[in-house]
């Protein structure tokens, strides 16, 4: 039997290699946490590396991602579908080892992290879905959802401000299974990080309600099993263990300074690093009897096999909640969602409202709510304003196995969590917040669009409609921001019917977030006909067609889909053949066929004015050089929302005259 340092060493060791073979990574924090993740990962954590998707699973997040190759180590070891060669490749070129641990890529990787505090986050959402799984589908006798959530974290994770966030709301919520491990090594990319961060974060976490463990030291594993223990029995509140470590533990000349943080080692200093630990292998061989003291596999399977017993005896107890448990944990959707979407729309279709699209997200939501218990929403303390809860809304706070979370003015922190709600399965979870304010929030939002999370982000308040509350609350540029962003979808509806069309579209999208931006002010719902109807699924369709081929094309979202129309009737009494488009979703749009697309905006028509309350630039790529664009260019005012759109431009005369600055007297 391997001794335990030898087991931690296996771990410096393929951590030094692959940073030094790749003469890029940062090899301190691996060597420096190898003794706390060898009692975790040995000793406690409950997973099967030959099914990493093992629904009670205990979750693992590295939210200091820079130490990516302690998790990579960690997999390859206990026996994932990891193997030596991808060690190898660490930072390649399609390796499953990238720089930063990345979902979808590598087998056991549960989230993706790199931009510190994010996996932090990541952990509370975690966190918070497995208790409120479990208090919705356990029974006395069957606890089907019972597992934890680990972190580990930096100095770095918690001088974000994104961690006072999470874990402020983690320690209101008292998440019992969640447990994170702080490696204080006092050591950051600048140096000794006494000189920039001298909080007491053990105080700092007991207020927030958590449970501390103080001055743990991260070398001696007995204490660190003890700490793990000991959080463990604290059920009522998350804990924090905080272990003093040395970076780049084993390192004659560089443990304990910066030089181990971001750089490999050297081949001069991992010779030396190996004799010092006593590690008498060449790179990358680690031996037969401490693989065998590593795998995890048997011991894994053992695991989830009790597991498929209990949930056996479950399915004969309560067949009809172990089928939707099934089915939620697959992410499936109802049998009958589709149907009953298409009759929600058609009924909409049918009984026109002025309502704005914040409240007929609302209307979508009581709606679809009622279809789909899997939904998880929240808002940033504007529930009010977001109109994000439902007759059915149940919060967190009063209800643990309810289906709402009143995040309080924490947009960064709300977004991240939900994208650890979507990494851990079983919800859908849906945020809220104005949209100027998704700029708080922005870094979460790229990272649910890297990592394909399944999350829906609700925007209100969408444009200088916002009114008297001024510039600093009335978006702009956030529109082409969310836009431009990859896998991002973005809806922009003009009425109640194409808001629960963009909903339904963001409940089925499986494999990245979608970005619904909604109106304060009401918005007349025009006449479509039914292929019309079908077509608003395609991301833009015509709304308005003219007689003929068309002379121009005026192309407009939200709000402005109705003075456009206005527009569209004047310059027809003038004669002119205008078609009107209506683009609730460009990217979507964007994804259609050529036939289509051209069906939609010929290209022989060059003639085109884009018209909406945000950046006029994004509209460059539909209309060219030579179309017009009523646009912002410049931030907004504080006034009514009907004065300022008269003041920049967004009236029928305004569309009228760039129309006919396009066009021939007739």
């Amino acid at each position: 039997m391997s001794s335990r340092r030898e087991l931690a060493n296996a771990i410096r060791a393929l951590s030094m290699d692959a940073v030094q073979q790749a003469n890029s990574g940062h090899p301190g924090a691996p060597m420096g946490m190898a003794d706390i993740a060898e009692v975790l990962w040995r000793d406690f954590l409950k997973h099967n590396p030959q099914n990493p998707a093992w629904s009670d699973r205990d979750r693992f997040v590295l939210s200091n991602g820079h130490a990516s190759m302690l998790l990579y180590s960690l997999l390859h070891l206990t026996g994932y579908d990891l193997p030596i060669e991808e060690l190898k490749n660490f930072r390649q070129l399609h390796s499953k080892t990238p720089g930063h641990p990345e979902i979808g890529y590598t087998p056991g990787v549960e989230t993706t992290t790199g931009p510190l505090g994010q996996g932090l986050a990541n952990a509370v959402g975690m966190a918070i879905a497995e208790r409120t799984l479990g208090a919705q589908f356990n029974r006395p006798g069957h606890d089907i959802v019972d597992h934890h959530t680990w972190v580990f974290m930096g100095d770095g994770c918690l001088m974000e401000g994104i961690s006072h966030e999470v874990c402020s709301l983690a320690g209101t919520l008292g998440l019992g299974k969640l447990i994170g491990f702080y490696d204080h090594n006092g050591i950051s990319i600048d140096g000794e990080v006494k000189g920039w961060f001298t909080d007491d974060t053990a105080k700092r976490f007991e207020a927030y309600n958590w449970h501390v463990i103080h001055d743990i030291d991260g070398h001696d594993s007995e204490a660190v099993a003890e700490a793990i223990k000991t959080a463990q029995s604290v059920t009522d509140k998350p804990s924090l263990i905080i272990c003093r470590t040395i970076i780049g533990f084993g390192s004659p000349n560089k443990a304990g300074k910066e030089e181990a943080h971001g750089a490999a080692l050297g081949a001069e200093e991992v010779a030396l690093t190996r004799k010092k630990l006593g590690w008498n292998y060449p790179p990358f061989d680690i031996p037969k009897e401490i693989y065998a003291d590593w795998d995890a596999k048997k011991a894994g399977a053992t695991r989830e096999k009790n597991w498929q017993d209990k949930f056996a005896a479950y399915k004969a107890a309560y067949p009809e909640l172990a089928a939707e448990y099934s089915r939620r944990i697959q992410g499936k959707l109802p049998n009958h969602w589709e149907t009953q979407a298409q009759k929600f729309i058609q009924q909409l279709q049918a009984n026109p409202q002025k309502i704005a699209s914040r409240k007929a997200s609302q209307n979508a939501l009581e709606t679809y709510g009622k279809l789909l218990p899997e939904f998880l929403g929240g808002s940033a303390d504007l529930a009010p304003s977001n109109l994000t809860m439902w007759s059915g809304s149940k919060p967190l706070n009063e209800d643990i196995a309810g289906n709402y979370i009143h995040y309080g003015v924490r947009e960064f922190g709300m977004t991240a969590i939900a994208n650890g709600i979507a990494s851990h399965g079983g919800f859908v979870p849906y945020t809220a917040t104005f949209l100027m304010f998704v700029e708080y929030a922005r870094n979460a939002v790229r990272m649910a669009a890297l990592m394909k999370a399944r999350q829906i982000l609700v925007y209100t308040h969408d444009s200088i409609g916002l009114g008297e509350d001024g510039p600093t609350h009335q978006p702009v540029e956030q529109l082409a921001s969310l836009r431009v962003t990859p896998n991002m979808s973005v809806w922009r509806p003009c009425d109640q019917v194409e808001t629960a069309v963009a909903w339904k579209h963001a409940i089925e999208r499986h494999h990245g977030p979608t970005a619904l931006i909604l109106s304060r002010q009401n918005l007349a719902q025009p006449e479509r006909d039914q292929k019309q109807l079908e077509n608003i699924s395609r991301g833009a369709y015509v709304l308005k067609e003219c007689a003929g081929t068309p002379d121009i094309i005026l192309i407009a979202t939200g709000s402005e889909v109705e003075i456009t129309l206005q527009a569209q009737q004047k310059l027809s009494a003038d004669g002119h053949n205008v078609r009107v488009v209506s683009m609730p979703s460009s990217d979507l749009f964007d994804k259609q066929d050529v036939a289509y697309r051209e069906s939609v905006l010929p290209s022989t028509v060059i003639a085109r004015v884009a018209v909406e309350a945000g950046i006029a630039d994004y509209w460059y790529k539909y209309v060219g050089l030579n179309g017009k664009i009523v646009g912002m260019t410049t931030f907004g005012e504080s006034a009514p929302a009907d004065k300022l759109f008269t003041a920049f431009g967004f009236t029928v005369e305004s569309i009228v005259n760039h129309a006919k600055a396009l066009l021939k007297p007739v």
